[in-house]
This record gives C-alpha cells, sequence and structure tokens, in this order.
C-alpha cells in the first residue's frame, strides 16, 4: 500500500470533521464557481461542473448554497473571479510537491505557499520543476467489499479504463485525463459503485520515507498547505511505511 494513499484517506476522515466541515464547504464553492463561470452552468455539459458538485453533494453540502455558487460562477450573480494557479517545489525529505490553488489575490496565495516551504525548510520552484514527475489521470476508487475483482475488472474494461491496481481496502482504476467523465458514466451505468472518482497527479516514482522525524515533517507541510483556503489540492510523491503512517496517524 502506498503511502500516498493512506494519507488521502487520513485527509478523507480529517475532511468529514465538523470543525473541518466550513474549510471543506470554502473549497468546493470556489471549485464549483470556477468550473460554472469556464464551462458553463449546466453539468451535464459541464464534467468539471459535475464533478465539484458531486464532491458537495457527498460533504453534505446544502443545495441552496451549491446553487448559489453556480449563479455566481456563471454571472447570474455578481462573483469573485477566481484565478486557478499551479505551484510547486521540494517539501521536507526531498518530497516533490504540485499545488493546485483558486485564488482571488496571487499574491497573498504566492505569499503563504512561500512561507510554508521555507518554514518546512523546503524549495519553491519554478514551473515544471516537478509536474513533469507526475502524470494526469481520471482516478476511481471501488471498496473491496462492495465489488470482486474479476467483475470490476469486465466492468472497468468495458468502460475504458487503462488500469486497476491493489490499493488497500480499495481497488484503484486509472483513465486518461481527457476519458474521465466517459470512463465514469459507463462504470455508473454498469452499476459499479464508486467511492470516490477524481482528477488526479498519479507520481511516477516515489521517494521512501523511513525515518520517523522526516515523516513527521512531511505529513505536517502537506497539512499545513491543505489548511489553507486558497489552495484546492496537494499531490505528492512520497511513500512511508504503513506501520509508521499508522502510528503517526
Amino acid at each position: 500500500m502506498s503511502g500516498h494513499s493512506k494519507w488521502s484517506s487520513i485527509k478523507h476522515k480529517k475532511a468529514a470533521a465538523d470543525s473541518k466541515r466550513g474549510k471543506v464547504f470554502t473549497k468546493l464553492i470556489r471549485e464549483i464557481t470556477s468550473a460554472a463561470r469556464q464551462g458553463g452552468a449546466d453539468p451535464g455539459a459541464n464534467p468539471r461542473l459535475r464533478l465539484a458538485m458531486d464532491k458537495a453533494r457527498a460533504s453534505n453540502m446544502p443545495n441552496d448554497t451549491v446553487q448559489r455558487a453556480i449563479s455566481k460562477g456563471s454571472g447570474e450573480d455578481d462573483g469573485v473571479n477566481y484565478e486557478e494557479v499551479i505551484y510547486e517545489g521540494y517539501g521536507p525529505a526531498s518530497v516533490a510537491v504540485v499545488i493546485e490553488a483558486l485564488t482571488d489575490n496571487r499574491n497573498r496565495t504566492a505569499s503563504t505557499i512561500r512561507t510554508a516551504f521555507t518554514k518546512a525548510n523546503g524549495n519553491l520552484g519554478g514551473t515544471n520543476s516537478v509536474q513533469y514527475m507526475f502524470d494526469r489521470k481520471g482516478t476511481f476508487a471501488v471498496r473491496k467489499d462492495a465489488m470482486d475483482e474479476d467483475t470490476l475488472t469486465e466492468h472497468a474494461l468495458e468502460a475504458g479504463a487503462e488500469n486497476l491496481a491493489d490499493d488497500g481496502d480499495t481497488w484503484l482504476l486509472t483513465c486518461p485525463l481527457e476519458d474521465f467523465d466517459a470512463v465514469r458514466t459507463a462504470l455508473e451505468e454498469a452499476g459499479v459503485p464508486l467511492d470516490s472518482a477524481e482528477l488526479q497527479r498519479l507520481p511516477q516514482t516515489r521517494v521512501t520515507i523511513s525515518d520517523r522525524e522526516d515523516a513527521e515533517k512531511v505529513l505536517t507541510f502537506l497539512e499545513t498547505l491543505e489548511e489553507d483556503d486558497d489552495v484546492q489540492k496537494v499531490f505528492s510523491n512520497f511513500d512511508i511505511d504503513e506501520q509508521l503512517l499508522a502510528e503517526l496517524a
């Protein structure tokens, strides 16, 4: 099991906590608004908006809140114009990090991200300093207790997925980025119980961390980044021993 995947599970649990809900909603509202502004208010014709709305529904966001965010993005209501920005560099233990942000103040966000890297003794890099180490993919998680491997493999092949991997408690399907919506629709129509559907940056290789102090520094750094309201997603290429990560969690 990869440390990154286990870390993702830990993040999801934290995001579900009531104390985090306001922050989760803030990020989702920004994503919905930006998606509606760029691709229109119809989720049927806007895959990015549909994905954002699915995430909002999974987080129990009130429908009125979702609709207000769509209205702001589509121009029906005056709203803040969020700009998409990507930051990248190296964090503690030389792990590569890519950050996707939505911001209404690029200078503020850049300053915050730079400070986080500096405090962690990392280095904020320039464009494509580490992005080339990641592949952008559509990913789908299916719990192992929800569908057996043979049945899922059959559906995955018919849907156009390119790979199925063992990811601990779940099966992880991947597909080309441009096929994400078509593959997801095919999987849903086949009755595959998707635990999650995401657009991710998957590392081509991983940095293994076995030292407890380094592991703590990496996790603290990534959590600091994700606490920022402007940050939407954080991707890294670290791998931590499952037992060590469980102890830290």
